[in-house]
């Protein structure tokens, strides 16, 4: 493998699959057989994953609601989608433990550094719930400072498209796909990876991210073995 552990960021909306909302339990069943692929050769994993397919506190603002009471709506939908992968993992044989930023000690462990990555060591794949526990702040952001603080060699952004593009390639045909970009080129270009916040947590702690297609199953393997999948920032 080449990298020892990493943490895989996936969106909420991977999670619907074909639906409109909600959560498609074969696309998750799809990821659990990918993360236990990888786990399988030894790869240490943690995941964070978002909470849009459920609730997103930014588009509840906008229709009136407090930010920070929204923001605290989505933390709890992580957790449900963080929840229900844990469930899949655990169908397939893989030993997990879901910490969340917020204290649910009837579902959970709170989130202690030491213990996370004593988790990891004994092998078991750990899920980071209800972002970084503080509103304003997105999954991206709590995905970046869960790598930070776990030493994870990568950030590895699960999404449905297969890299970073000069533009939306669902919306222009023309768009070009980087292979590898530096982390100056993405601010120059105004590249939509990451919120600026979590790109430059990455930027700082010199973790590199790999952007790439989740939804085609062996990607995640392909990116464990060394392959150049996706596009690669550092």
């Amino acid at each position: 493998m080449k990298y020892k552990r990493i943490l895989l960021k996936l969106s909420g909306e991977s999670l619907m699959g074909d639906k409109q909302y909600g959560i498609d339990n074969e696309r998750v069943r799809q990821y659990a057989e990918d993360i236990k692929a990888v786990h399988d050769k030894g790869l240490e994993i943690a995941i964070v994953i978002g909470g849009g397919n459920i609730f997103r506190g930014l588009s509840a603002e906008k229709s009136g609601m407090d930010r920070a009471q929204a923001d605290y709506m989505g933390m709890l939908a992580t957790v449900i989608n963080s929840m229900a992968l844990q469930d899949a993992l655990e169908k397939v044989g893989i030993k997990t433990r879901l910490l969340t930023a917020i204290k649910m000690e009837q579902i959970c462990e709170p989130f202690i550094r030491r213990r996370a990555v004593r988790h990891l060591e004994k092998g078991r794949v750990v899920i980071f719930g209800a972002g970084t526990g503080n509103p304003y702040f997105t999954t991206d952001s709590a995905a970046a400072l869960r790598a930070i603080e776990i030493k994870a060699d990568a950030v590895l952004k699960g999404t449905r498209v297969d890299g970073i593009y000069t533009a939306d390639p669902e919306k222009d045909p023309s768009a070009t796909k980087f292979e590898q970009i530096s982390f100056k080129e993405v601010y120059a270009k105004n590249l939509n990876v990451m919120d600026m916040t979590a790109f430059t947590l990455c930027e700082e702690n010199q973790v590199p991210i790999i952007v790439f297609d989740m939804n085609k199953p062996g990607n995640f393997m392909k990116i464990a073995d060394g392959e150049t999948i996706g596009t690669l920032v550092k």
